[in-house]
């Protein structure tokens, strides 16, 4: 059986805090956090991405970094949505 479930999400990359990149042996990395909710909000958004903040960072009063949100595709237990962006993507390189 397989337990396999699909969530597009959609980032704002001109919102990630460039000095939490590192890199590793296969690129440059971000680490985000994906909260998937039960129920969707009032955009139709069923999950919320933001940038990963250290405990030190949370304990601190640190506010999270919110630079995205997704959807439900497939494997959800409910009808597959389309996964049609509503913007236009651009093909460019985006810098570091």
């Amino acid at each position: 059986m397989n337990n396999s479930r699909l969530l597009s999400v959609s980032i704002d990359v001109s919102k990630l805090d460039k000095s939490r990149f590192y890199k590793g042996q296969k690129g440059t990395y971000a680490i985000l956090d994906i909260w998937v909710s039960d129920e969707p909000d009032k955009f139709g958004n069923d999950a919320s991405v933001s940038e990963t903040i250290t405990k030190q960072e949370r304990e601190a009063g640190a506010k999270k970094n919110y630079v995205g949100s997704g959807k439900k595709l497939y494997g959800w237990g409910s009808t597959p949505r389309s996964s049609t962006p509503k913007n236009d993507v651009i093909n460019e390189e985006v810098p570091f």
